[in-house]
């Protein structure tokens, strides 16, 4: 299945995959069912996700139309052709692409000709390649910027499809002149602000930027500045709403690349809410995701803000005992890193007893028998026993061979 070249409305603005069941909404667009009643029933949103419209019917209506033409295209990929088998897709004339972009500025339909732009650069990766060579990514950029100062529908519409061209491109530090013009302020900030307040098919376009940025080893500290705490709202709504599985896990490892490089930026992120939100979507995350999320934790809990964030919530010790030993080999590794780190720093007795009662301890004793001689986890396993042992050693699940074994009385 050519998904590269599939035609944009037959995609669902929520998860950007082929409908199989499209349905329209009262707002007049279309939507993949599952994940639009997800987006009303589960996650109890009012609005159009595409236009962010406030809804007063949940009312879904099957678009039979869009369903036949998905399914006729569908068909024509796969059917033989005789009279078109040798036939390459006619190539967009050079001028006629130039022509769209160099009238960007005067054109009163901004909108059109930015969707015209990037049908053109979803043909392949020579249309691609001509239009960052013709000047395209400059007048897409520009655009992006004089349209964002507007404060119409239509223009921040401009600004939102103009992010949909610009997803597109590779972005990459080969690539240098892009990357130079998109990494910029001003850019970056309207990318930010978009990924706040843009309909779900432009939120998802932002983050698809924001991750190829990220690999370059981008210096977030400017736009963290710019945009606060607010940048780390926007990611985290994202990692929370689940919709979109493929956006929701561009956006932690956004997260770890800015909290990774910036101790600062962990304190906005803790503000914002990380910890409470990570932890109450572990139980639920499958193993990719939840190695992500421990990652995030462990680099929250290095600062105090975070220790206390994670003892203050009360499914904290519970969810980050459970993991051990359950989700995979790296997940415990972390796992106990954010116990050690949570011990050493805030041994409470209601932090212990919560380690005890909910499996932490029982499953650092096996973990003994496992790890090798050598393993840091081993160690710090070995370093929590001994330092709460006393607390420990009271209560009947407390193994009696261990105490000689950690020579304790």
């Amino acid at each position: 299945m050519d998904k590269m070249n599939c035609p944009p409305d037959f995609r669902c603005p929520i998860s950007m995959e082929i409908m199989k069941d499209p349905v329209t909404i009262v707002t007049g667009v279309s939507y993949e069912r599952k994940n639009i009643e997800k987006w009303f029933f589960v996650y109890n949103k009012k609005t159009c996700p595409t236009t962010m419209q406030c809804v007063e019917s949940f009312d879904m209506t099957p678009n039979h139309t869009l369903k036949r033409l998905i399914l006729s295209w569908k068909e024509t990929l796969v059917a033989p052709s005789s009279t078109s088998s040798s036939m390459q897709q006619p190539l967009i004339k050079h001028d006629e692409m130039v022509s769209l972009f160099t009238a960007l500025e005067s054109s009163p339909f901004k909108v059109s000709s930015m969707r015209k732009i990037r049908a053109i650069v979803e043909l392949g990766d020579e249309t691609k390649s001509d239009f960052i060579r013709s000047g395209g990514v400059e007048a897409v950029v520009g655009m992006l910027i004089n349209q964002f100062d507007n404060s119409d529908f239509v223009s921040f519409q401009a600004c939102e499809e103009a992010l949909g061209i610009l997803h597109l491109l590779p972005l990459s530090k080969q690539d240098e002149k892009s990357f130079q013009l998109i990494s910029k302020p001003d850019p970056m900030r309207s990318i930010a602000i978009i990924l706040q307040r843009g309909s779900a098919e432009a939120r998802f376009y932002a983050i698809t930027i924001f991750r190829k940025i990220a690999k370059t080893g981008f210096n977030w500290n400017p736009l963290i500045e710019d945009q606060g705490i607010d940048l780390f709202k926007s990611l985290l709504e994202l990692v929370y709403d689940g919709i979109c599985n493929k956006a929701s896990s561009y956006a932690l490892e956004i997260l770890f690349e800015i909290l990774s490089s910036s101790k600062k930026s962990r304190l906005k992120a803790i503000e914002a809410g990380a910890i409470c939100i990570l932890i109450e979507l572990l139980p639920d995350s499958n193993r990719s995701k939840s190695e992500k999320m421990l990652l995030l934790i462990k680099l929250l809990c290095e600062s105090p803000e975070g220790r206390m964030a994670m003892v203050d919530h009360s499914l904290g010790i519970p969810v980050i005992s459970k993991t051990l030993l359950q989700v995979s080999n790296l997940a415990t590794k972390l796992g106990v890193k954010i116990l050690w780190q949570v011990c050493n720093f805030h041994p409470t007795e209601w932090v212990l007893e919560e380690m005890l009662m909910h499996g932490a301890v029982k499953k650092m004793v096996t973990l003994l028998h496992l790890e090798g001689r050598l393993s840091s986890t081993k160690k710090k396993v070995l370093e929590m026993l001994k330092m709460h042992c006393n607390s420990w050693k009271r209560h009947q699940c407390f193994p009696c061979d261990l105490k000689d074994y950690l020579g304790v009385k």
